[in-house]
C-alpha cells in the first residue's frame, strides 16, 4: 500500500521525530523527502525527541558555542524554536492547501511546568510568540492543571496540542476545555487543536498485568486493551462534536478538535508493527509515527477503510472482561500519566545537563 491510503480514509500521518538533520536534508529520512513521497503532513516534538536530536549531533554545536553565556534554558528554548520554526517553514504550502487543518508543528511547553497552570499559559504564550508562526502548535499536558491552561491559550487564539491524554474521561475533560476556549475566542476559526490519546502504553500496562494472571480468560485479552480505549475515545469525539453546545460553535466557524493517536510504535514485538496504525483509521484523526512505524506501514500496512467506528460495542466488552479479572483501567491511566509526566521532564533535564556540558567544552 501508499501511506496514501491511510490519508483518503481521513487520517493525517504526522511524524513523531524532529531534528535538524532531518529538516536540512542531511538525514536519509529527511521531512522534505517525508513530505514529498510519504505523505506526512505535519510533525510533532516532545522533550524525549529533542534530548535525542540535540545530544551528540554536530549541527548544534556551532549554535551552542555561539551561546556559550547564556543560561541553559535560555540556549536550549533558541536550539529548539529555531528547529520548530524551520519545520513550519517546511509544511507552509501543506498548511495554506488544507486550510489549516494539516501542516501542524507541535512544541511543548517545559514539561516541568505541568503543574503550574499559570506557567503553562505563560509559557505557551511566550512559545507561540517566538515561533510566529500560524501552522505551529502549543502542546499543553492533560494533566487537572493543564485544562484550565488549554481553555485559556486556546481563547487566546492560539492553537493547541494537547498531550498525554490516557483515559477516555479525561479525554472528556479536554474536550470540554477546548469547547470552553473556544466559546471564549474572538475568532474560534482560526483556532486547530488536537487531542493526543496515547495508545501502545496501555497495552504495555495491560498486558503486564493479563500476564501475571496467566488464566485462559487473562491471555485471551492481551494486546486489546489499547485498541478498544482509543475506539471509546473516537466514539466520545463522535457525541461531543455532535452535541448542542458545538453546533452553536459551527456556526462561528470553529473546528472540531481531532483526535490524535500517539505513542504508536508497537513495544511488543510479537505483534503486528502497523497495528496502532491500520487499526485506527477513521474520519478527522491524526496518527502522529514514528519513522520506524511510518515505514512498517508503507511496506506492508493493510488499511481497510475506517477500522473504528463499528467497534464500540466490542471496545465496551473488553474493559468489561477486563473488569472481572480485577483490572481498573482508570488506575492504570492514572499511573501512566504520572509516569508520561515525569519522563517528559526527566527528559529534559538530561537534554538541559547535555547541553550545559556542551556550552562549558
Amino acid at each position: 500500500m501508499s501511506a496514501g491510503d491511510v490519508g483518503a480514509n481521513g487520517t493525517s500521518i504526522w511524524l513523531d521525530d524532529l531534528s535538524r538533520a532531518k529538516i536540512s536534508g542531511v538525514d536519509p529520512h529527511s521531512l522534505p523527502t517525508r513530505i514529498a513521497n510519504d505523505c506526512v503532513v505535519g510533525v510533532t516534538t516532545n522533550p524525549s525527541i529533542f534530548a535525542a536530536a540535540i545530544s551528540g549531533a554536530n549541527e548544534y554545536a556551532s549554535d551552542i558555542a555561539a551561546m556559550k553565556d547564556l543560561d541553559v534554558d535560555e540556549c536550549v528554548k533558541k536550539l529548539t524554536t529555531d528547529d520548530v520554526r524551520a519545520a513550519c517553514d517546511l509544511f507552509k504550502g501543506i498548511y495554506s492547501s488544507s486550510k489549516g487543518i494539516d501542516g501542524r508543528v507541535s512544541i511543548e511547553v517545559d514539561p516541568r511546568l505541568a503543574s503550574d497552570t499559570e506557567g503553562t499559559i505563560a509559557a505557551g504564550k511566550e512559545l507561540w510568540a517566538i515561533i510566529d508562526r500560524p501552522n505551529l502548535m502549543i502542546k499543553v499536558p492533560a494533566t487537572i492543571e493543564g485544562l484550565p491552561a488549554i481553555t485559556a491559550l486556546v481563547s487566546a487564539g492560539i492553537s493547541v496540542n494537547v498531550t498525554l491524554i490516557f483515559s477516555v474521561k479525561r479525554y472528556g475533560a479536554v474536550i470540554d476545555a477546548y469547547m470552553a476556549g473556544i466559546e471564549a475566542a474572538t475568532n474560534p476559526s482560526h483556532v486547530h487543536s488536537v487531542a493526543s490519546f496515547f495508545v501502545s502504553r496501555i497495552d504495555s500496562a495491560v498486558d503486564a498485568l493479563l500476564k501475571k494472571d496467566a488464566s485462559d480468560a487473562a491471555l485471551a485479552l492481551l494486546g486489546k486493551a489499547a485498541i478498544a480505549n482509543a475506539h471509546l475515545a473516537y466514539q466520545l469525539f463522535e457525541e461531543k462534536f455532535a452535541s448542542p453546545r458545538w453546533l452553536t460553535q459551527v456556526e462561528r466557524g470553529a473546528n472540531k478538535q481531532r483526535p490524535l493517536w500517539a505513542s504508536t510504535g508497537v513495544k511488543d514485538p510479537s505483534y503486528d508493527d502497523t497495528r496502532y496504525v491500520v487499526e485506527l483509521i477513521a474520519p478527522h484523526t491524526v496518527n502522529t509515527m514514528p519513522q520506524a512505524t511510518l515505514d512498517a506501514v508503507i511496506d506492508h500496512g493493510k488499511v481497510l477503510g475506517n477500522s473504528i467506528s463499528d467497534h464500540y460495542a466490542y471496545a465496551v466488552d473488553v474493559f468489561k472482561s477486563l473488569s472481572l479479572l480485577d483490572i481498573s483501567i482508570n488506575a492504570i491511566t492514572s499511573e501512566l500519566e504520572i509516569d508520561g509526566v515525569k519522563k517528559f521532564a526527566q527528559a529534559w533535564e538530561e537534554l538541559l545537563a547535555t547541553v550545559q556540558a556542551a556550552q562549558q567544552q
